[in-house]
């Protein structure tokens, strides 16, 4: 008799759920169950070892290598031969957030709920450039800093970098507090950076900044 499959824990839902490729008649459709998303998002987006995830998603190492490998065939098969990729269905719970000894982030779930709380004050910053986003992160000359209450623009700021590369830039978005950028071109490293700083990226933009931080309020980003 087989044994009942372990509940697999995840961070949270995945906040895009369909794929489609715009070039051709979708005839076929593939389903990522959610815990395949989420060994994806670990493994390959978080850069954590089949063991880190395990612990984890409590659950085996075994079990992450199974699911891991039947999910990245799953997209190979979806980009190679265009079909609608949709993640949905699985033998999961979300996590709790209490906090876990492979996590060393602060709780992601907690992350996006936080972000337009109500009373939180939320700032942003932008690569600035005469109203435009300056596309080049590391070498911006100046950000214009939003800050945001109730999902509200309550005061701006432009403030000058007098530096260039992505540690004197994320030192600067540290200085001053903060938690979302929105901006252009970004390097790995920087991204990297501003992932441990815990600061929300939203990147390869290239608008008028005001209306992009307003898409950001308005959830349209």
């Amino acid at each position: 008799m087989a044994r009942p499959q372990r509940c697999r824990r995840v961070c949270c839902e995945p906040q895009y759920t369909c794929f489609v490729p715009s070039e051709t008649r979708i005839s076929d459709q593939i389903y990522l169950t959610v815990d395949e998303y989420e060994v994806i998002r670990l493994v390959d987006l978080e850069k954590l070892s089949h063991k880190q995830c395990s612990n984890i998603m409590e659950i085996s190492r075994t079990t992450v290598t199974e699911i891991y490998e039947k999910a990245r065939y799953k997209l190979a098969n979806a980009i190679v031969n265009g079909k609608k990729l949709e993640i949905l269905g699985g033998n999961y719970r979300i996590c709790d957030e209490h906090p876990h000894s492979s996590c060393k982030k602060i709780c992601r779930k907690k992350r996006i709920h936080k972000t337009f709380a109500k009373d939180h004050l939320l700032k942003i910053a932008v690569p600035y450039d005469h109203g435009e986003i300056f596309q080049h992160f590391g070498h911006t000359k100046q950000f214009k800093i939003y800050e945001v209450l109730n999902k509200k623009i309550i005061r701006t700021e432009i403030i000058e970098t007098l530096g260039f590369g992505h540690e004197t830039m994320t030192q600067l978005l540290v200085d001053h507090g903060i938690e979302v950028l929105i901006c252009g071109c970004i390097g790995n490293k920087a991204q990297k950076a501003l992932e441990d700083l815990n600061i929300e990226l939203y990147d390869r933009f290239s608008n008028k900044t005001d209306e992009a931080v307003q898409e950001l309020i308005e959830g349209k980003l």
